[in-house]
């Protein structure tokens, strides 16, 4: 009898002390991430670039890549759907000029001013299907720029060499892409012609974060 005492009693503090650490311990915080596919941004396209020698490690072969490692590592790349801000809220429309393909620190090197940055091609003025990929789910607002005619690649982007382009809220996620679930949602291209940046700002509606994606394109 005392033996099983003993062992309720042990029982109910480790029942006592397991419940006490639930209630003390914060849960874990959603992390949100997620960046453009189609057109693919810069390290998303260096990610793929960079797993194209195989061997599980990331080797891009182009140049632009490369130099992006050689500044900042390969952890960016491996979180290539991570390039945010968590407080920016509202203002990221002060972001200084030349910082806005990465304005943190863990992202600079993909804010490098190089015309040879890995391109998705498109058709000037086509209908198409933006793809950005959910790897945590949130609402919010895509507030898409496109690089107006004349803009130097090899000058940092400014604030100045952007022009709004598209915007959605909510878009449905009801694609599926090579790395998971996929918000998508139509858009119609812009006329332009040649080397361009399309320029992508997620802001959520239920937290201050903020996610940004340069994607370089041609437009034929």
């Amino acid at each position: 009898m005392r033996i099983r005492r003993k062992v309720g009693v042990l029982g109910g503090i480790v029942g006592l002390l397991a419940a006490l650490l639930v209630a003390v311990l914060p849960a874990p915080a959603a992390v949100a991430h997620g960046g453009l596919t189609f057109p693919a941004t810069r390290t998303y396209a260096c990610y793929v670039n960079g797993l194209a020698g195989g061997g599980g490690d990331l080797n891009p072969t182009n140049p632009a890549c490369q130099a992006a490692i050689a500044q900042g590592g390969k952890q960016p790349l491996w979180d290539w759907f991570g390039n945010l801000l968590p407080n920016i809220g509202t203002g990221w429309r002060n972001l200084p000029d030349g910082s806005l393909c990465g304005p943190s620190d863990k992202y600079a090197s993909y804010r490098l001013a190089r015309a040879d940055w890995p391109t998705t091609t498109l058709r000037a003025g086509a209908a198409v299907t933006i793809r950005y990929n959910a790897w945590a789910r949130h609402p919010g607002t895509w507030f898409q720029f496109v690089t107006k005619n004349g803009w130097n690649p090899n000058q940092p982007l400014k604030w100045s060499d952007l022009e709004p382009w598209h915007q959605v809220t909510n878009p449905p996620i009801n694609g599926s892409g090579p790395h998971g679930p996929e918000y998508t949602w139509p858009a119609t291209l812009p006329n332009k012609s040649g080397r361009h940046i399309i320029y992508s700002v997620w802001q959520r509606s239920d937290s201050p974060e903020g996610f940004f994606n340069c994607s370089d394109v041609i437009f034929q």
